[in-house]
């Protein structure tokens, strides 16, 4: 241990297997930002699977966050500054994870541990976005530890099929970050006073279908002991026919947007050499070209490569073979209305509905649209986009993993005024303001007298639950384990509840619905 403290109450300095880090002080809580936990994954390996960091001498300042994974520049604004909108870095050299810790020792000994993998559709998001800030949940007495991994192109484009023996590709990149992310807490956290024998993965958004994902991973067996999935859509991980469709289409689309100069070059050597703005935009291309022919399909995402991830989690939580720990896991009550006000790429609208079920499972249209009285003349769009991606599967995922382990479900339907009448509601991402205390910061001051002591009446219970949950694996009172019986499902509000098998009926219109985990049909 260094100097000044290792596992020591208050210490600043820690040594891990790469070397020393020396964190900062925010009043009861240290955090350390940037750590390596693989190694740089450019040059030869760009598209290979992570490997060790590289150790260091003497003590490294771990007081910034690393740079972001390569994307659109204004997805990682920090913040307003003197000069005007400050954003993070982006660089593919961007495998780090930063970690929060209270300043005192528990006398119980060595703490939980939370990880917390971000969203983004796997194409966007960073550890470094203000909401994440981990202080907040450190303070109740959790190591918090946030993650980057690779997105888009560079992590969840399966090019595998084009590898050489000068370019050697590997598969599901992203997911085998956040395996080798986990796989450094299990190493390293002890010197920061977790526990990693009691480790939370959680996550959101596509960080939630990470979680979903992890779960029929055997190589993240072990590396954690709990898990909390928050607006996954665990149905959309990628088949071997989509993933291979997918990238080859993304190197047809990359050749011609070439010069001369790569006329004669090979798949591998041109997505070796191609520089990230060229895989940016060719990604945009593919992006549209996907989300007009199989609208709520992106071809962005975790695929079923027979060797890391060898089944669907879906078709695993049925057979029952998923790593069984005890699992959190629910929706927003309005998860469609985000991306209808401000990003469009959901089946919202009646002729994406229409094509997504000729695309899917035509046999299913007239059943579930039957549950939504009056569409399309009635405005059911953003309702049946979220029930579609998240809530519907979601529950179907909940259904056959409560017979084999502990599971929790939860619906999220807290909003204050202010989202309520902008139409937003309980949207997707908006439960994120409870997780991280959003709602008692400089911003959540904002909110009306009223509207401020619900949101943090809805902060206390939701941390506290989380927290409890990465403690014990329960997540306190009046909160039963979920079973088919009973269907019972925590609505959490201002003014929590417990139901009994909510919208029973739009749920069996959907039950049984493929999806497009049966692979490309139209």
């Amino acid at each position: 241990m260094s100097a000044d403290g290792g596992t020591t109450a208050g210490g600043l300095s820690v040594t891990t297997e790469s070397g020393t880090v020396r964190g900062i002080r925010d009043g009861d809580v240290r955090s350390w930002r940037g750590i390596p936990y693989a190694a740089p994954p450019v040059g030869d390996l760009r598209f290979r699977a992570p490997s060790s960091p590289v150790p260091w001498q003497g003590v490294r300042a771990a007081t910034d966050f690393g740079a972001a994974a390569p994307q659109s520049k204004m997805f990682t604004a920090l913040g307003i500054g003197v000069r005007g909108v400050r954003y993070q870095r982006r660089d593919e050299d961007c495998l780090t994870l930063n970690i929060w810790a209270p300043d005192t020792a528990d006398a119980d000994g060595p703490l939980p541990v939370m990880v917390f993998i971000h969203g983004g559709a796997y194409i966007l998001g960073s550890s470094a976005t203000p909401l994440y800030n981990g202080r907040d949940l450190a303070r109740r007495g959790v190591v918090l530890v946030t993650i980057n991994y690779r997105l888009g192109a560079l992590g969840y484009l399966d090019v595998s099929a084009f590898a050489t023996p000068e370019h050697p590709f590997d598969s599901n990149l992203g997911l085998r970050d956040q395996i080798a992310a986990l796989a450094w807490v299990q190493r390293n956290v002890a010197a920061f006073g977790g526990d990693p024998s009691n480790v939370t993965v959680f996550g959101e958004s596509a960080g939630g279908n990470a979680v979903t994902t992890l779960l029929a991973v055997p190589a993240a067996a072990g590396l954690f002991a709990k898990a909390i999935a928050q607006s996954s859509a665990p149905s959309l991980t990628l088949h071997a026919d989509h993933a291979r469709a997918f990238a080859t289409e993304f190197v047809e689309i990359l050749a011609r947007s070439g010069d001369a100069s790569t006329a004669s070059a090979t798949p591998a050597e041109m997505l070796a050499g191609a520089s990230v703005g060229q895989l940016a935009a060719t990604m945009s291309t593919l992006s549209a070209q996907i989300g007009k022919q199989m609208p709520g399909l992106q071809p962005w995402g975790p695929c079923v490569d027979g060797d890391l991830l060898p089944v669907d989690p879906m078709d695993a939580a049925d057979a029952g073979t998923l790593t069984q720990v005890p699992v959190i896991i629910g929706t927003n009550r309005d998860e469609g209305t985000l991306f209808t006000k401000l990003w469009d790429i959901l089946p919202s609208t009646p002729s994406r509905i229409s094509r997504m079920f000729d695309a899917t499972d035509v046999a299913a249209a007239q059943r579930v649209l039957a549950a939504y009285p009056g569409f399309p003349d009635t405005d059911h769009g953003a309702q049946i986009a979220g029930d579609a991606v998240f809530w519907a599967p979601t529950i179907e995922f909940a259904d056959a993993i409560s017979a084999v382990t502990p599971t929790y479900v939860y619906r999220y339907d807290y909003a204050p005024m202010t989202m309520r009448v902008s139409g937003f509601g309980a949207t997707h991402v908006s439960e994120l303001f409870a997780v991280f205390g959003f709602y008692r910061s400089f911003a959540g001051r904002s909110l009306s007298t009223i509207d401020r002591r619900k949101s943090l009446r809805v902060t206390d219970d939701v941390q506290s639950r989380w927290v409890a949950f990465a403690r014990s694996g329960m997540p306190g009172e009046q909160w039963p384990v979920y079973q088919t019986q009973t269907r019972i499902v925590r609505v959490i509000d201002d003014r929590s509840y417990l139901v009994s098998d909510p919208r029973a009926d739009v749920r069996q219109a959907w039950r049984g619905y493929v999806g497009y985990r049966g692979g490309i049909t139209a």
